[in-house]
């Protein structure tokens, strides 16, 4: 069962400072999860993540139930057992997949009927579906199964999609009953502000042990993301953990925690080394180009990874050119290395009471 503690709030802006305490271990917020879609971080084993710092990762109902399928990772003694991981792990409910991944697919208030990506076979899933999945796969944090809309969508696309939320909301809780997994809710809206805000509220009337922000990061200009923030910080309660989905840019992490925001994940960091790419404090280097070929300096001058260690952009882009896989290991290393510190100097910065001296030299080092 999940317990959460706010520690301390800034007193200039609203970001917080505090503990999730999990079956598997205590988490320090605010925090980015890795990306373990397959119940694998691409590339990285359990020591990799042990070594960077993770606390907690997640992964995906929806692959998970269509390879290998969440009977056979019961059996293993839950995602933790099956992939060796001692820490947190939390479950998103796949809603995300089925409506982006599968071409398809029919959605009606009593579930979803889609076919696999994989092999195109038929499936259907209602919230009581993802509830018995989720629990077979016994993470510590399972969210609730939510229809979301893309952007842009109309208004009153965005508002069947709100009542069809929180209906399953309902349903999802009234049969989730495994008292040492928490549960979820997930907002969603799309970019209307009184849709954001009914969702929040008909969402915080069910009392989860934490609320998921979705629907967001999926193409709307930033400033709307950033007021639909405002707008829930002012409505969820401050004793709950807040969870923005799918957002792991730096500046987006620093303008969520900014807004109280106390968990992140995205697959920005392992998606940006599959093509070339690094984070470092001056912005975002693309290691694969020409420039790079005789730069013998690590990815970032300010990082102490075990790559930026041992490694040079020049040896990296050699790996690239060559298409070894070593590569993609070795940036993603850094990048998931390099987000989970960034949260570290935030928490220490919020401990500190100078969270906004702290987002202002980072932006201004860090080119967007």
């Amino acid at each position: 069962m999940l317990q959460y503690e706010l520690i301390k709030k800034n007193t200039d802006c609203s970001a917080r400072l505090g503990q999730l305490k999990l079956a598997h271990g205590v988490i320090d917020t605010p925090i980015f999860m890795p990306v373990g879609t397959q119940a694998t971080v691409k590339t990285l084993n359990s020591e990799d993540l042990y070594e960077i710092g993770a606390g907690i990762i997640l992964s995906n109902t929806y692959h998970l139930y269509l390879r290998p399928g969440e009977e056979l990772i019961e059996k293993a003694g839950g995602l933790h057992g099956f992939m060796n991981w001692k820490r947190g792990i939390l479950t998103d409910s796949g809603g995300f997949q089925v409506f982006s991944l599968s071409k398809l697919r029919q959605i009606n208030d009593e579930g979803v009927y889609f076919n696999s990506h994989i092999d195109g076979s038929k499936h259907f899933l209602t919230p009581e579906k993802v509830m018995e999945i989720e629990q077979k796969l016994g993470a510590d944090i399972a969210m609730c199964f939510d229809e979301l809309v893309p952007y842009p969508c109309s208004y009153e696309e965005a508002e069947k999609a709100v009542q069809r939320t929180t209906l399953w909301a309902q349903r999802c809780k009234d049969t989730h009953n495994r008292t040492d997994q928490a549960l979820f809710g997930i907002i969603q809206g799309n970019v209307f502000p009184d849709l954001r805000e009914k969702s929040a509220r008909d969402l915080k009337a069910l009392d989860f042990h934490g609320y998921g922000i979705g629907g967001l990061s999926v193409g709307e200009p930033k400033t709307d993301m950033y007021a639909m923030l405002d707008l829930m910080d002012k409505i969820l309660p401050w004793e709950k953990p807040r969870y923005l989905m799918g957002v792991g840019a730096p500046e987006d992490l620093l303008e969520g925690v900014r807004r109280g925001v106390d968990m992140f994940d995205c697959v920005l960091p392992t998606r940006l080394a599959r093509h070339g790419s690094a984070y470092t404090h001056e912005g975002r280097i693309t290691v694969r180009n020409a420039s790079y070929a005789e730069d013998f300096r690590p990815l970032d001058s300010a990082c102490n990874c075990w790559v930026c260690r041992n490694h040079s952009r020049a040896y990296i882009r050699h790996l690239i050119k060559a298409g070894e896989i070593l590569a993609h290991r070795l940036l993603t290393y850094h990048n998931v290395y390099f987000l989970v510190k960034m949260m570290e100097r935030i928490r220490t910065a919020i401990k500190e009471d100078r969270f906004m001296e702290f987002y202002h030299e980072f932006l201004g080092e860090y080119q967007v």
